[in-house]
């Protein structure tokens, strides 16, 4: 009897482990670009986009169309939340106040922007182990600046754009209004 209890109470923390619920997501907090303390579930009831960002990569153009997509489905319930990485060949190298600096004056970014963290390795943070980790429906380290995670509005991790998808792409933007339209 006490092995059956032993393996039923070790299956049951495997299975919380390897979850990441709605919970989870909203737990977590971040440092947005003035340094202060957010937590995600300021935006619970949200459709989130995710991307890791930088300031000098190829991708880069892709802030007009991040701002734009915001734009036009912020008032459904859409926010773009981005979060500065340096991880990819040294392409954010800039201070927040720089990376501030740059997103508004050369792309009007009006999304939240958060404090440069990293998303691989033993330093990830933990919105990133929570959306690649092991425990992520679409785990895998991040291979590059401007990989996009579409997070539903209960906080559960709907799907994974590489940085190739751009965000007025047919493929997003059908996702984010199939978010959008499931209450």
């Amino acid at each position: 009897m006490k092995s059956l209890a032993l393996l039923l109470t070790l299956c049951l923390m495997y299975a919380s482990a390897s979850h990441v619920n709605a919970a989870t997501i909203h737990e977590i907090t971040a440092k947005d670009i003035n340094g202060k303390e957010v937590s995600l579930g300021d935006y619970k009831g949200k459709v989130f986009l995710i991307v890791n960002v930088a300031s000098k990569c190829g991708y880069t153009p892709q802030y007009k169309t991040l701002e734009a997509l915001y734009q036009k489905y912020k008032d459904q319930g859409l926010v773009i939340l981005a979060f500065p990485c340096n991880q990819f060949g040294n392409q954010e190298p800039g201070t927040s106040e720089e990376i501030k600096a740059f997103c508004s004056s050369t792309y009007g970014v009006t999304f939240p922007l958060f404090e440069k963290i990293e998303v691989n390795g033993p330093n990830r943070h933990p919105l990133y182990a929570a959306l690649a980790g092991d425990a992520s429906p679409v785990k895998g380290d991040i291979k590059w600046n401007f990989t996009k995670f579409l997070v539903g509005r209960d906080g559960a991790i709907l799907k994974r754009f590489e940085p190739r998808v751009t965000p007025d792409s047919v493929e997003l933007t059908a996702a984010v209004e199939a978010a959008l339209a499931a209450k």
